[in-house]
């Protein structure tokens, strides 16, 4: 990121205050919903993804922490915010297709994983247009949902809507968030290990300016949280699919072009 010009860096900060606000106002969508426009600034997976995982280790452990503190002694008792035995039985299920995602991205040249993350991202915004987000019926299905979202997370990072399509039906509402967050902890954490392992650049130097920028995002996201759980928004999903399957189009085309 050395070389870029100073209106990148500047997209680039805005694209973090919105990969802030979407991943702590939905639960999900840091990656998913930022990378697309991240790799149209600047055509490299592997400068944006160690930055967008430090910055999911950072706020989900510290929402966890701060929704699960100790509470006063004699004030009513409180549920936790974790399924942690859901979460158990999930990762069994994800953790070897995650682990063969990750060697896939690190073995892959970077316009063929490009491509691929364009290509899924499309197909999530044709999701979101319709207002026909994945569903699972069956345990088989849900497995393979499963499976496969471990797989595109540990490639890019951008599983979650195939994760929760399974996860949505099976968690309450009121730790659906926080328990994803537990859950990307996990599977975040065995990739920055792999990027260690890999000699990945992790842009820590970038972090600096960047953090600021996903925390202004991730506060903005907090409050419409509280408005999120409250009531159903299509008409935002399919704002954002026009706009994702645009960026999407325009990525390919120009990956095509190459």
């Amino acid at each position: 990121m050395a070389d870029l010009l100073p209106y990148q860096y500047a997209l680039i900060g805005l694209i973090f205050v919105w990969s802030g606000f979407v991943r702590s106002g939905l639960g999900f969508g840091g990656a998913v919903l930022s990378l697309p426009f991240l790799l149209l600034v600047h055509n490299d997976p592997l400068v944006f993804l160690p930055l967008i995982a430090m910055h999911l280790l950072f706020f989900s452990s510290l929402t966890i922490a701060l929704n699960n503190r100790r509470q006063p002694s004699g004030s009513p008792k409180r549920a936790g915010t974790v399924d942690w035995r859901y979460l158990g039985r999930i990762l069994g299920i994800m953790i070897v297709p995650k682990l063969i995602g990750v060697l896939g991205l690190l073995t892959l040249p970077g316009n063929i994983m490009s491509i691929i993350i364009f290509v899924i991202v499309a197909a999530y915004s044709l999701s979101y247009i319709s207002n026909r987000p994945f569903r699972s019926n069956s345990r088989v299905v849900d497995t393979l949902f499963l499976m496969l979202g471990g797989y595109v997370s540990g490639t890019s990072l951008i599983g979650a809507p195939l994760i929760i399509a399974v996860a949505a039906q099976h968690l309450a509402k009121e730790q659906f968030r926080d328990t994803l967050f537990a859950l990307w902890f996990i599977l975040v954490t065995i990739k920055m290990a792999a990027f260690l392992y890999a000699g990945v650049d992790l842009q820590l130097i970038h972090h600096l300016w960047l953090l600021p920028c996903a925390a202004i995002g991730h506060l903005i996201g907090l409050r419409a949280h509280t408005h999120i759980m409250h009531a159903e928004t299509p008409v935002f999903f399919r704002v954002l699919g026009g706009v994702l399957l645009t960026v999407s189009a325009i990525g390919i085309w120009s990956m095509l072009q190459d």
